[in-house]
């Protein structure tokens, strides 16, 4: 038990550090993303491989994996495009609303009924929002970025919960990287057209900086945070949550994963003081999302099966 509950701490952190490595990398948000999803399925590919776990998917569910992946790939390009239009605490927080969306999402998908205590949930988790958005005018964008992102987590998430119990999870991540890769790539020329300055090889800084003593992450070389990116905070993280949740409720998984935004926005403090970027009315309105969030929490444990277990996908 005590081995399975630092798995899942470790994975949350290790999803929570994503925010912070989404503002370290020198690279625009849709290019990023182009090479986190790329180096996924290869180290993916390589464990199945390695491990000879490849599974026939029937063509039907590889479109929509194929659907899923392309949905994870907008949630990713609008989630660290939110990062880099306002910084990674906002995206973070934003992020946290994506439970609230799945709930209120959830009726339209599978044809159910709203739940009053889940509308005065939603209701005050966009409260939340909209005070951080008042009070960091600056960051607008980037908070409409985060929200969006938000969406379509809940959107994918609800996705991938009819297919969870089908497959492999890894399988699954494979798949949907591979196809999300895919996706960009084929749109990736007329993103370069609309906005010709984006570079797309990595920032080639020293790797020597790592070791200077200096709390800031910038500055370094992208591979390195690229591959940490892809390796540790996906696959690794992705393993030891599955390895976690057979021995953990989900109660306490539940609870972990929503610590997520919490681990990454006290890394943003102390890498990046971005503490120093954020208004009173953004500590107001984060405390009505995870007030929000926590209340949600408690009503999907006590009437459902535990939101990790439906996730089927990963985290950040």
């Amino acid at each position: 038990m005590k081995k399975a509950l630092l798995q899942i701490h470790l994975a949350v952190v290790l999803w929570g550090f994503t925010g912070v490595l989404g503002r370290a990398i020198h690279m625009d948000y849709a290019v990023l993303v182009w090479y986190r999803m790329a180096l996924t399925a290869i180290f993916m590919a390589v464990i199945l491989c390695y491990r000879r776990q490849w599974v026939r998917i029937p063509a039907r569910d590889l479109g929509n994996l194929a659907l899923i992946g392309c949905l994870m790939a907008l949630h990713w390009v609008a989630f660290y495009g939110s990062i880099k239009l306002a910084n990674a605490s906002i995206a973070l927080i934003c992020l946290s609303t994506a439970s609230i969306f799945t709930s209120l999402l959830d009726p339209f998908v599978n044809k159910g009924k709203h739940d009053l205590g889940e509308l005065f949930i939603g209701f005050l988790a966009l409260l939340g929002v909209y005070f951080i958005y008042q009070s960091q005018q600056a960051f607008s964008i980037g908070i409409i970025f985060g929200v969006i992102s938000a969406i379509l987590s809940s959107i994918f998430t609800m996705l991938n919960k009819r297919m969870a119990n089908s497959y492999p999870a890894r399988t699954m991540v494979f798949y949907e990287m591979a196809t999300g890769f895919l996706m960009i790539t084929l749109l990736l020329p007329f993103y370069l057209a609309a906005f010709p300055g984006t570079g797309l090889w990595p920032n080639q800084g020293s790797i020597a900086g790592l070791f200077t003593g200096t709390h800031s992450l910038a500055g370094h070389n992208d591979w390195i945070w690229l591959i940490i990116l892809a390796l540790c905070c996906t696959v690794w993280a992705q393993s030891l949550a599955l390895n976690a949740l057979k021995y953990i409720s989900s109660f306490t998984a539940t609870l972990s994963v929503n610590l997520e935004p919490i681990y990454g926005m006290a890394l943003a403090f102390l890498f990046f003081n971005e503490n120093k970027e954020l208004t009173p009315g953004f500590y107001g309105g984060m405390a009505l999302i995870c007030f929000s969030v926590v209340l949600q929490t408690v009503r999907v444990l006590r009437f459902k099966a535990g939101y990790v277990k439906e996730r089927g996908g990963i985290g950040e």
